[in-house]
């Protein structure tokens, strides 16, 4: 049998959109090479976050590790006993809310800046501190109480941060008249659930540490590659010796900016680089994790389509459960 390429298309499911007369971006997005090499099609259950949706294809159980100790191993960061990963989110802190921020571009740098300027506050907790996509960020820290904090997407209520950890937070947005990096998915090393069987190697691409975090905990390669064309190549000469996870995270981000020009270019731009690199490979396995809604931003945990270029044993239409796809993909 080939190596399988399991191709995440990340937020891919959406509204419909008024200024698409009704459509989403999928479905007016020209994309020859995906949409016409559909031997099987079916449905399963999103998932509200792509950790989770993962986490559940791969092992059958949502995972016990929290977001942020993901994306710490995703990037190659330990978190040892006596640690915790956060991570850092661009949000206002106005009237009592805090409302998460997308329009990352208009401040991205300011942002950044202010954050590194004031680390040396928790300094004392001997931070391990790596920005990543869009101005978010994740940080490791000795730290033992681990407090609960709402994360995005939705706007919702803010609740301090404690210790010097929100030290830190206030202080950026004292700086930034209320912009901030607001923690969240804060957790310590737990178990994880054993992948399985009938997916015994993998090597993860992508540009964002929660696929590749996910890929790390059950003992799969991984590798971050920013350029997604860079990233289509590496996953086409890995290929060659294994099964392969492409994960191409822009789309969901620029549903989040609630850019559909920008989402129809990049799933344009993803089939054109799949017909470059695999238009001779026939074990193709493309699924959608969640939607993102383009006209509001959000996230959307409805019920998502999966398809493949070869067949199975899927019924048309069929809706699968999640922690069962996998295997009935791998037949």
């Amino acid at each position: 049998m080939k190596n399988t390429l399991f191709v995440l298309l990340d937020g891919t499911e959406d509204d419909p959109n008024p200024e698409l007369g009704g459509k989403k971006p999928f479905d007016v997005a020209e994309m020859p090479f995906i949409k016409s090499n559909v031997r099987t099609r079916g449905r399963t259950t999103g998932r509200g976050y792509t950790h989770i949706f993962l986490n559940e294809l791969f092992t059958g159980h949502q995972p016990k590790l929290q977001r942020a100790v993901l994306e710490a191993m995703g990037f190659g960061m330990e978190v040892k006993p006596g640690r915790a990963a956060f991570r850092l989110s661009p949000a206002r802190i106005k009237d009592g809310m805090i409302h998460w921020a997308y329009d990352t571009d208009s401040f991205r740098k300011e942002l950044e800046v202010a954050v590194r300027r004031n680390l040396h506050i928790i300094e004392p907790l001997h931070p391990e501190f790596r920005f990543f996509i869009s101005s978010r960020a994740i940080v490791t820290v000795d730290c033992d109480d681990v407090p609960e904090l709402p994360g995005p997407p939705k706007d919702t209520e803010y609740v301090e941060v404690p210790g010097l950890m929100g030290e830190m937070v206030r202080a950026v947005a004292e700086e930034l008249d209320g912009l901030t990096d607001y923690p969240w998915g804060v957790g310590t090393m737990d178990e994880q659930y054993p992948h399985f069987e009938c997916l015994d190697n993998l090597m993860a691409f992508s540009d964002s540490p929660t696929s590749l975090g996910i890929c790390t905990s059950l003992g799969y390669g991984s590798k971050v590659i920013d350029d997604l064309e860079e990233r289509f190549a590496a996953a086409a000469e890995a290929l060659k010796k294994g099964n392969v996870f492409l994960h191409i995270d822009e789309i969901d981000e620029y549903s989040h900016m609630k850019k559909w020009q920008k989402k129809v270019e990049i799933l344009e731009e993803s089939d054109r680089l799949m017909s470059k690199y695999f238009s001779g490979h026939d074990r193709i396995f493309y699924f959608i994790d969640h939607g993102t809604s383009s006209v509001t931003g959000e996230h959307l945990p409805v019920t998502v389509p999966f398809w493949s270029n070869y067949a199975t044993d899927v019924k048309d239409d069929e809706m699968v459960p999640l922690n069962t796809l996998l295997n009935r993909m791998m037949r």
